[in-house]
C-alpha cells in the first residue's frame, strides 16, 4: 500500500513539473514573437498609449482591477482543483461524511467579498477625485457641443484671436476636429441641446457624459503630440456609431495658425447646438423618414 502510495506520488511530481515547464515554454515563445509595441501593449493590459496627465491614475486603477482579478480568481481555481484532487473519490473509499455547514468557511466567503468591495471602492474613490479635480486657471477653455449626430468644440478666450470665440464644427462625414496643445491644460465644458451623449478620447483615458439640462466640466493636459480618435460613448440616437471626431494635439504655433484660419473662414460664435443637429450629411432621408 505504501509502496503504491509512494509511486503515486512521484508520478504527480512528474506530471507537475512537465506542466510547469509547459507552460513556460509557451509562455517564452509567446513573448520572444512579441514586438517592443506589443509587449508594452500587454503591459497595459489592453489601454492605448496614454496621452494626458490623468492617464496614470487610471492606468494604475485598471492595472489593480486585473492584478486583483487574478489573485481572486488564481485563489477559486486553487481551491477547487485541490477539492477535486484531494477528496476525489477513490475505488476503494466510502462516502465522505455529510455535513450541514462550516462556519469558519461561511464566515471566510461573507468577510472576504466585504473586504475585497471595500478595498475596491477607497481605491476607486481616491482615484476618481484625482482624475476629476479641476484645474483653477486652464491655459484654455473649450465648449463641447454633442448632438445628433456630430461635435462642435468652441474654443473660447483665446489671445490668438483676441478673445473672440471661434468654432471647429462637423458631421458624420466631414468628421469635427478638437485641436489642443502639448502640455497646455484645458477645462472642457460640456453642453448637449437634444439627448444625453458621453464625450471620450481613449487615449485620454478619460470619459464624461454630456447631459441635457446639467453642463459639466473636467480638466486635463494634453501630453503627447498626435493625432487621436474621439467618440460618443453612449447610445444617443439612429446614427450614434458616426458620432466621431479627430484630436490633434500639436505646438503652440501651428495651435495659433489654426485658429486664426477658423476665424478668417468664419467660425465665429461659441455654438450650442442647432446647426445641422439631426441631419447626417450624404443621406437623403433622417431616420423619421421625412425628407432633408
Amino acid at each position: 500500500m505504501s509502496r503504491n502510495l509512494t509511486e503515486r506520488t512521484a508520478r504527480r511530481r512528474w506530471v507537475r513539473r512537465v506542466a510547469a515547464l509547459a507552460i513556460g515554454a509557451v509562455a517564452l515563445m509567446t513573448l520572444s514573437g512579441c514586438s517592443h509595441a506589443q509587449v508594452e501593449q500587454l503591459k497595459r493590459l489592453g489601454l492605448p498609449p496614454p496621452a494626458s496627465d490623468r492617464a496614470p491614475y487610471m492606468s494604475s486603477l485598471w492595472i489593480g482591477g486585473w492584478i486583483a482579478a487574478f489573485i481572486v480568481g488564481g485563489l477559486v481555481w486553487g481551491l477547487i482543483l485541490y477539492a477535486v484532487v484531494r477528496f476525489r473519490r477513490r475505488s476503494d473509499d466510502e462516502t465522505p461524511r455529510q455535513v450541514r455547514y462550516n462556519l469558519p468557511i461561511e464566515m471566510l466567503y461573507t468577510v472576504v467579498p466585504v473586504i475585497i468591495v471595500a478595498v475596491f471602492f477607497f481605491y476607486t474613490v481616491q482615484k476618481q477625485d484625482k482624475i476629476k479635480a479641476e484645474l483653477a486657471h486652464p491655459d484654455h477653455i473649450v465648449l463641447v457641443t454633442g448632438q445628433q449626430w456630430a461635435w462642435t468644440f468652441s474654443y473660447l478666450h483665446e489671445s490668438a484671436v483676441k478673445d473672440v470665440p471661434v468654432y471647429d464644427a462637423g458631421n458624420p462625414t466631414h468628421l469635427p476636429e478638437l485641436w489642443l496643445v502639448k502640455g497646455q491644460s484645458v477645462r472642457f465644458h460640456l453642453h448637449s441641446p437634444d439627448v444625453i451623449h458621453s464625450f471620450w478620447v481613449p487615449s485620454f483615458y478619460f470619459k464624461l457624459d454630456d447631459i441635457p439640462g446639467r453642463d459639466q466640466s473636467f480638466s486635463l493636459t494634453p501630453t503627447r503630440y498626435g493625432t487621436f480618435i474621439g467618440r460618443c460613448a453612449e447610445l444617443c440616437g439612429f446614427y450614434h456609431s458616426q458620432m466621431l471626431f479627430h484630436v490633434h494635439v500639436v505646438n503652440q504655433a501651428d495651435f495659433t495658425k489654426h485658429l486664426r484660419v477658423l476665424k478668417s473662414e468664419g467660425h465665429i460664435g461659441a455654438l450650442r447646438g442647432g446647426i445641422d443637429s439631426h441631419t447626417v450629411d450624404g443621406l437623403e432621408s433622417d431616420p423619421g423618414g421625412g425628407q432633408q
